[in-house]
């Protein structure tokens, strides 16, 4: 056999066995090549070779009551480490993890939207999660990035409510620090965090209602972006013919009527004061103020449209809404279905998330993670707070 082709080989059977070690770990050589059908040798020679790498490490033996115990192998989470942000038009959340997305660190900064500035600031908050790495062989090995906005390419192609296209983002961020740097939807990874740490899914639909709305979609495991990227951009469905104004040149989008911005919107001209806490619409409509309740209403009539329309279009297993409204007010959900006329909705498991804002962050720890490893198919789980 040509040495090229070993060489593809041993390639092939390396990720297999590090993706079996990641994903059915702890597990023992002779069980390692059960599974894979692999000789015993090679098995050995690849193991060896991925602890070498400090890749994999030995964590014991396990008790078969007969015979020699065997050792068990487990994925070395700590070789190395991720730094994923969530660039929301209103802060800055940083989440520094190992590779199985268990925190160091985590934290909040305010955003001023002065994309002028923003580069800068993003480099003294990774300066500064840089010097907090546990010490490893690989350090820091990917910088994720969720934007609020349209990215293809690995670059920004539109954001509504700040300007970031003009900024080469993710090239400047590599050459300042030499770690690859990746730009993904805030929706897409949203859903991946939901699908890698918590639903097993093969079919899943992730609504993200923040400053905007942003759909995330698994299909058939494997994430959907569409042809150039703008696919889950459901916030800019219109739901009301010639509605309220939209930044992306339409009227009458869903995101003018069932986003945190568009909500608080709404309430404060109600009430007649300017309300920018969501908390504070949550709170007095569990206290029964009218305002509150007539907002909340309006949002449920419009999310069951919303969620009426994802059921026809993509038959999901699952639909999970990331929102702080059906994450503090639990009985939301049930209203909405209750609202909606599809019989479908009875087959649809229509949940809030349990992973919160969150689910950006671990989706940005399983890109650098996937990227690094080179392997697709991770099931990680983490510690985070």
């Amino acid at each position: 056999m040509p040495a090229a082709s070993q060489e593809l080989i041993r390639n092939i059977n390396n990720h297999l066995i590090l993706e079996s070690i990641l994903n059915y770990g702890p597990i023992s050589r002779a069980d390692l090549s059960k599974k894979l059908n692999l000789t015993k040798a090679t098995i050995s020679a690849i193991v060896q070779d991925l602890i070498d790498h400090s890749l994999v490490v030995e964590i014991g033996s396990k008790d078969t009551h007969v015979g020699r115990k065997p050792i068990l192998l487990c994925f070395n989470q700590k070789c190395a480490y991720a730094i994923s942000i969530d660039l929301n038009a209103e802060y800055i959340a940083v989440y520094l993890s190992d590779l199985k997305g268990e925190r160091i660190y985590s934290s909040h900064y305010k955003n001023n939207l002065d994309s002028a500035t923003l580069l800068e600031k993003l480099k003294a908050i990774i300066k500064h999660l840089i010097t907090l790495v546990p010490h490893s062989k690989y350090g820091v090995v990917g910088i994720t990035i969720g934007i609020h906005g349209i990215t293809f390419n690995n670059e920004v192609i539109f954001t509504p409510y700040y300007n970031l296209t003009e900024l080469d983002m993710a090239s400047d961020l590599n050459k300042t620090f030499n770690i690859p740097v990746y730009l993904e939807n805030e929706a897409n990874l949203s859903v991946i965090g939901e699908k890698t740490f918590f639903n097993s899914y093969s079919n899943i639909v992730n609504i993200s209602i923040h400053t905007g709305v942003g759909l995330g979609l698994i299909i058939d495991n494997k994430l959907y972006t569409g042809y150039n990227g703008f696919a889950g951009e459901f916030g800019h469905s219109i739901v009301v013919p010639n509605g309220k104004p939209c930044p992306c040149g339409n009227n009458g989008c869903l995101e003018q009527y069932v986003s945190e911005t568009s909500l608080l919107r709404n309430y404060s001209q109600l009430k007649g004061l300017e309300i920018k806490d969501i908390d504070v619409l949550i709170s007095d409509y569990l206290y029964g103020d009218i305002e509150a309740n007539q907002v909340i209403k309006s949002f449920i009539d419009y999310m069951s449209i919303a969620i009426n329309n994802i059921l026809t279009t993509f038959n999901p297993h699952i639909i999970i809404i990331n929102s702080a409204i059906t994450t503090y007010l639990p009985n939301i959900i049930e209203k909405i279905k209750n609202s909606m006329n599809s019989r479908m909705s009875e087959y649809i498991n229509i949940v809030p998330t349990t992973l919160q804002n969150n689910s950006i962050l671990l989706g940005g720890v399983y890109i650098v993670s996937k990227n690094f490893l080179e392997i697709d198919n991770l099931v990680l789980s983490s510690k985070y707070d």
